[in-house]
C-alpha cells in the first residue's frame, strides 16, 4: 500500500498559498503596525520574504529531484545522514504541529468578532486572557472536523482547500481595491515605530506566517505533475504570499488612523469595514480569515502527518506512525495525533497565539538552515544527480539561504531584542525538543541493535 497521486496544478498552488495565508493576516496585522509602523512592517516582510524566497529555491530543486513524502526528511537524510535528518525533520514536526495548534485556538477568536456574545461558561484566565467553555468547544469542534477531512483522504482535503482559498482571496481583493482610494481622517499610523527593534519584532514572525510552501515537498509523492513543475509552483506560491502580506499591511495602514488601530482587536477586518463604510465588509473579512484558518490548518495537517509518516518509515519514530488507512490511503495515526494535540490549545485562550507563532518560527528556521546545508552537500556529493528544476548560481543561492537562516535564527536567542519570551515560548521550544530527544535516543538504540 502506498500514497496516491491525486493533486493537480491548481490544487498544489492553493495548498501552498492557502497554507501560508492563514489567520495571521487578519489577527496580527494590527500588532505588526504597532510594533514597527507601516513602512517598518513592510520592510520586515520584504526582508523576510526575500529570505524565504531564497530558501524556497533550495527546496524547489530538491523537491523536483526527490519527489517523495517527507520533504526535508528525505533531502537531509540523503545528504547529511541520520542525526542531522532527525533534527531537521523534528523541527518541521514542531513547526507544523504548532500551526495546527495555533489554528484551533484562533478559530473561536475569529468567530467572536462575528458573535460578540459568544463567551459563556468562564473557566480561568491565562496571562489576562479569559478562557470560556464555549470558546474551548468551538476550537475542539474545529479540530475534530479538520482531522476528519484529512482522515478520509487528500483528494477531498485538496478540494476543500481550493474552494476556501478562492473565497478568501476574493475578499482580500476587496480590501486592496478599497484601501488605495480611501481618504483617511485623523492621525495616520507612523511610518516607523520603535526603530530597528520594532522591525526585528515583526521580522521574527515572518518565518512562521510564511511557513507553508514546504507542504509541497511534504506531499510531493501525491502530486500528479512532472517534477520540474513541482519546483516552479513552489517558488511561485512563495512569491504570491510575500506580495499578499505586503499589500495587506499597507492597506490596513491606509485605512485606519492611530486611534482606530489602538482600539482594534481585528485590524484587517476593521480596515475593510472602514474603506467600505459597512459592517458587512468587516464581517466578510472575518469570514475570509476563518477561511484562512481552515486552509492553513488543512495544509499543515497534510504536511505534518506526511513528515511523521516519513520519519516512521525511516525507523526514527515508532512504526505505528507509518500505517496507512486500508481504505483512504492516509497516514491516519499521524493525522489523529495532530488532531488530538489541536484540542489542547483552546484551553489557553488568545494569549497563546503569539507564543505559538514565535516558537513555531524558531523551529522552522532551524529546518530551513538544515535544508540549505543538504542542498549544498548534494551539489558537492552528487553533481550528476538528475535535477529537473536546477537553480542557477547554486552555490550563491545555497550559501545565501544558509546565512539568511542563521541570521533569522539568531533573532530568537536571548541576546536579541526580539528573543523568545521566557518562560512561555522557551517552554514550548524546549518541551518539543525534549520529546524529540526521547524519540531520537530510542531510534538510535534500535538502529544499533540495542533494545530500548
Amino acid at each position: 500500500m502506498s500514497l496516491v497521486k491525486a493533486l493537480s496544478r491548481r490544487e498544489v498552488i492553493t495548498l501552498s498559498f492557502g497554507a501560508m495565508i492563514g489567520w495571521s493576516w487578519v489577527l496580527l496585522t494590527g500588532d505588526w503596525l504597532v510594533r514597527a509602523g507601516s513602512i517598518g512592517a513592510t520592510i520586515a516582510f520584504v526582508v523576510g520574504g526575500l529570505a524565504v524566497l531564497l530558501i524556497s529555491l533550495t527546496y524547489a530543486e530538491l523537491a523536483a529531484a526527490m519527489p517523495k513524502a517527507g520533504g526535508e526528511h528525505v533531502y537531509t537524510f540523503r545528504a547529511l545522514g541520520f542525526t542531522p535528518s532527525f533534527i531537521c525533520s523534528w523541527a518541521i514536526v514542531m513547526a507544523y504541529v504548532t500551526v495546527c495548534v495555533f489554528e484551533s485556538a484562533a478559530l473561536p477568536t475569529a468567530l467572536e468578532y462575528l458573535f460578540p456574545n459568544l463567551r459563556a461558561g468562564y473557566l480561568w484566565s491565562v496571562q489576562d486572557s479569559d478562557v470560556y467553555i464555549s470558546m474551548v468547544a468551538i476550537g475542539i469542534g474545529g479540530a475534530v472536523v479538520m482531522t476528519y477531512i484529512n482522515y478520509i483522504g487528500i483528494r477531498f482535503a485538496a478540494i476543500v482547500q481550493t474552494i476556501v482559498t478562492a473565497l478568501f482571496f476574493l475578499v482580500g481583493i476587496s480590501l486592496f481595491t478599497g484601501a488605495f482610494t480611501f481618504e483617511l481622517i485623523g492621525e495616520p499610523i507612523p511610518l516607523f515605530s520603535k526603530g530597528v527593534a520594532g522591525i526585528l519584532g515583526v521580522l521574527v514572525m515572518v518565518p512562521a506566517v510564511m511557513v507553508g510552501f514546504d507542504v509541497i515537498p511534504q506531499s510531493a509523492e501525491e502530486i500528479d505533475l512532472e517534477p520540474r513543475l513541482i519546483g516552479k509552483l513552489l517558488v511561485i506560491s512563495v512569491g504570491l504570499a510575500v506580495i499578499w502580506y505586503i499589500l495587506i499591511t499597507l492597506c490596513v495602514s491606509f485605512a485606519l488612523n492611530v486611534d482606530q488601530l489602538n482600539e482594534s482587536s481585528m485590524a484587517t477586518a476593521d480596515a475593510n469595514r472602514a474603506v467600505w463604510q459597512s459592517q458587512l465588509a468587516g464581517n466578510l473579512m472575518i469570514l475570509a480569515g476563518v477561511g484562512g484558518i481552515l486552509t492553513s490548518w488543512n495544509a499543515f495537517i497534510i504536511g505534518g502527518s506526511r513528515v511523521i509518516y516519513a520519519l516512521a518509515q525511516s525507523g526514527m519514530l515508532p512504526a505505528v506512525f507509518a500505517k496507512l488507512h486500508p481504505r483512504y490511503n492516509t497516514p491516519y495515526v499521524s493525522i489523529l495525533v495532530i488532531g488530538l494535540l489541536s484540542c489542547v490549545s483552546p484551553f489557553f485562550g488568545r494569549t497563546i497565539l503569539v507564543w505559538l507563532v514565535d516558537a513555531g518560527s524558531f523551529a522552522v528556521v532551524i529546518a530551513y538552515g538544515m535544508v540549505a546545508l543538504a542542498f549544498l552537500a548534494l551539489r558537492r556529493q552528487e553533481p550528476d544527480m538528475v535535477r529537473p528544476f536546477k537553480v542557477r548560481l547554486g552555490k550563491l543561492v545555497g550559501y545565501s539561504a544558509l546565512v539568511m537562516s542563521i541570521c533569522l535564527g539568531s533573532l530568537y536567542l536571548p541576546w536579541s531584542p526580539s528573543a523568545l519570551i521566557w518562560p512561555y515560548e522557551w517552554i514550548m521550544v524546549l518541551g518539543g525538543a525534549f520529546v524529540g530527544l526521547v524519540f531520537y535516543i530510542i531510534a538510535k538504540r534500535e538502529q544499533n541493535g540495542v533494545s530500548p
